[in-house]
């Protein structure tokens, strides 16, 4: 009687085991995901910066532009 007691714990901890496990690889899973829609933001984010970036590099050409010909103007 005493070895199917220890039989039916050591049964409840691998149970118990087997579904931690499970668990962890459903949370790992949904982290990965989280990690590549985070990853893809990130890269359009980059790209929206990389753009703002050379629209501003170009206003600031106008607006130098613009002053070149006020100074001229103004001669």
């Amino acid at each position: 009687m005493q070895e199917q007691t220890i039989l039916e714990k050591l049964d409840e901890k691998v149970s118990q085991l087997v579904q931690k496990c499970d668990s962890l690889q459903g949370e790992n899973e949904m982290m990965r995901n989280e990690l590549l829609t985070l990853k893809a933001e990130r890269e359009l984010k980059d790209k929206e910066i990389e753009r703002l970036s050379e629209e501003n590099t170009m206003k600031e050409l106008e607006i130098e532009e613009i002053v070149s010909k006020i100074e001229s103007i103004l001669g």
